[in-house]
Order: structure tokens, then sequence, then C-alpha cells
């Protein structure tokens, strides 16, 4: 399953992504804008890494996870176009299932971004480790910190594959790339001007962490609903299978170390467990929407912050609209993707206050 022999054409592949970043930012320097390359370089490398959770999002949503039954490479090789013999062989003998050339070309392009934000983040720590990069407020310990998160993350997405997409690897997969989202948009907060970016009040704060840790906790709700693949249980709102309390079974659906569609006892999980996962993200969605509205009312009060308070308000509108349209509408593919996207974006909205808020409290003391 674990296949080395493709990692240095990866490797170039990981190089041709990050030269695109060299490319646009010498473009924009011939068109007089100024910014700074080091938090240029930060951008774009969250632009990208927020590009991979949605492609990533995409990538499991038409069950593309497969699609290359190894690791990195795809049949051994760093291409699905080198592994056209294989992937023909495996789609005929088995027509619909994991391996087929789309599927294959989906999964490798996702890890070829993968690999892109993987070279550029080393590239970044390598920066704050310079001279000139030590010497920054932010320090190497947030750079580097990234590097060794984003190298965890690309173990996970091994173990995705390896382990045949069990849940609780997958789920952990997209948790990691939110965190992921949070670690650089720090930096982008440290690297920026923070007066033109806003600063929070001290007295923000607890509501912040509030907000970041409910959307969290909702987010690996909402991914083990996913990678459950129990979207589809019910089909009607705001009620389940008509009753607005249904028959469910918490211990097999909250199972956390189990194969894909089985329970503990190896037996498929039952309706009532796939309800159970189903329902207890829509109470979490619920309690949601009460702490950041709440969360919305006593931004009110920070003139500095209210355009990221309009992006928290409308990120939570699109939450709302596409979580509705995956069960009304039958998970539609495009509702799915925005919703792991809105997810993230909340991630990044949150920590970019929070962020802002610690920083005006370090300039008080």
């Amino acid at each position: 399953m674990v296949d080395l022999e493709p990692v240095l054409s990866l490797f170039g592949i990981a190089a041709l992504v990050a030269a695109v970043f060299l490319a646009i930012f010498w473009l924009r320097r011939a068109a007089g804008v100024r910014t700074p390359w080091r938090l240029a370089l930060t951008v774009f490398t969250l632009f990208l890494t927020f590009d991979l959770v949605l492609f990533g999002a995409f990538t499991r949503l038409t069950d593309s996870g497969l699609g290359c039954p190894d690791w990195p490479g795809c049949y051994g090789t760093a291409s699905p176009l080198a592994a056209h013999a294989d992937i023909t062989q495996a789609e005929a003998e088995m027509p619909g299932g994991p391996v087929t050339h789309g599927k294959a070309w989906i999964e490798m392009v996702h890890r070829y971004l993968a690999s892109g934000v993987g070279a550029l983040i080393a590239l970044l720590a390598v920066v704050a480790c310079w001279p000139g990069g030590r010497r920054h407020p932010m320090g190497i310990g947030l750079p580097l910190f990234t590097l060794l998160w984003v190298c965890v993350q690309g173990a996970f997405g091994a173990l995705t594959v390896t382990l045949k997409l069990q849940p609780i690897i997958v789920s952990l997969h997209l948790l990691g790339a939110y965190g992921l989202l949070a670690l650089l948009t720090m930096q982008v907060r440290h690297l920026g001007d923070s007066n033109a970016m806003g600063m929070p009040g001290a007295g923000l704060r607890p509501w912040l962490w509030l907000g970041l840790v409910a959307v969290l906790l909702q987010a690996s709700l909402g991914a083990w609903v996913s990678t459950n693949y129990a979207v589809l249980v019910c089909s009607d709102f705001p009620t389940c299978h008509g009753v607005w309390w249904p028959d469910m079974d918490f211990a097999p659906a909250y199972t956390l170390w189990r194969p894909l569609g089985m329970g503990p006892d190896g037996a498929p999980l039952s309706l009532a467990a796939m309800t159970a996962i189903h329902m207890t993200h829509r109470v979490g969605a619920a309690l949601l929407l009460v702490i950041l509205l709440a969360l919305l009312w006593r931004i009110r009060k920070e003139s500095a912050m209210q355009v990221p308070a309009r992006w928290l308000g409308a990120l939570l509108a699109l939450q709302i609209a596409t979580g509705l349209s995956n069960v009304v509408l039958g998970w539609p593919l495009l509702a799915a993707v925005l919703h792991t996207g809105g997810a993230g974006a909340l991630v990044v909205v949150l920590v970019w206050m929070l962020s802002g808020s610690q920083r005006a409290v370090a300039a008080i003391d």
C-alpha cells in the first residue's frame, strides 16, 4: 500500500506548484503591487491550503479517496497516465468500483496540491529560520510548528488510503486541515499590518474562544457524518423519519475505531446508529447557531471588527443554507463541498479575530 518510488517525481511536482507563487508574485510586482514577499508567500499558502480543503471534500464526496489504492503515487507511478494499464485492469475487474481513471486523476490532483502546500510551508519555515526571519516578533516557533503539523497531515493522508477510508482517520485528516488553516491565518495576522487589519478589544476574547471551540466541535460532528455517509439517513427537516426524536443507537455510532460502514462487532451499522450520527450533528448545529448569533451580538460593539463580523454572518448563513440543502435536496455535490469549505472559512475568520485580540492584549501589557 505504501510505495515510495514516485516520491522524487512528486517532489518535482510540488516544486512546480510552489513556483506558481513566484510567477504570481513577480507579475504583481511588475504591476506595482508592493506587498512584502514573506507576507505574500504566506497569504498564497493559505489560499492554496483552502483550495486543498475544498478539493479534498470533492475527492471524498466523489468517492475518489481510493482512486489510487497505494500511496503516495498511483500504482507506483507519479501519474495516472503511467498507471493507465493498472487502472484499466482494476476498473474491468470491478466496474463502478473505487478505482477508475476519473477517480484516479481526482485523487492524484489532490495529492499534487497537498505536495505543493507542503513545499510552501517548508519554505516558510526556512525563511523564518533566516537571520531576518528570526528577528521578526513572530519568531520561528509558529512556522516550525506549522511544518510539523503538515507532516502529520501527510501521514494521515497515507493512513486514509492504507486503512481504507476508516472514518476516524478521514475525520481527523479533515480536522487537521482546519488546524492548518488556523496556523497559516495566525502567520498572516502576525506578518501583516495590525492597524490596517483591525484590533478588537480584550473583552471579546472569551466570546471568540467560545465561538471557535463550538465551530471545531461542530466540524468534528460534521466530519463524522460525512465520513460515515450518514447525511441522507434523514431526508426530511426539521423532523427525521417523520418524527422529532427517531430511534437512535449511540454506542456503535460513536465507536471511533472501526471500519467504514461497520460496527464494533463487525456487523453493518444499523439505521438507528446512522440516525444517531446524523441527529447529533443537527443538535450541534442548533447550539452553534445560538452561540454564533450571541457572538455577533457582542461584536456589534467592536467598531474595528465590523468587516470580519460581516464575513462571519455571511458564512453562518451559507452553512445554514448548504446544510439544509444537503438534507432536503439529496446531498448535492456543490452544497456539500461548500458546507465543508464554509466550516474552514469560519475557522479562518474566528482565528483572524482571535489573533488580533491576543495581539491587542500583548500591546496593552
